[in-house]
């Protein structure tokens, strides 16, 4: 098996840039989301379409960060 249908894109959720890796593998997309300052993995998920794999991503990482405080320097 191989890695087909690559894509990297940034995009913003609750005011955090967030990094959306999706490929194919087989007859599955595979997305990843991770917070692109520190690079922290937030969500990893899988799907049968890139937008369905892209979407479980972005709601599991929504969730995460929705909880995140912040703090003023």
């Amino acid at each position: 098996m191989r890695v087909e249908h690559f894509a990297e894109r940034k995009i913003e959720i609750d005011g955090w840039p967030v990094n959306l890796t999706t490929y194919r593998i087989g007859e599955t997309f595979h997305c990843r989301a991770d917070n692109v300052s520190p690079g922290a993995g937030l969500a990893r998920t899988h799907g049968t379409t890139r937008e369905e794999a892209e979407q479980k991503a972005i709601e599991r990482a929504k969730d995460l960060l929705s909880r995140t405080r912040r703090r003023a320097l």
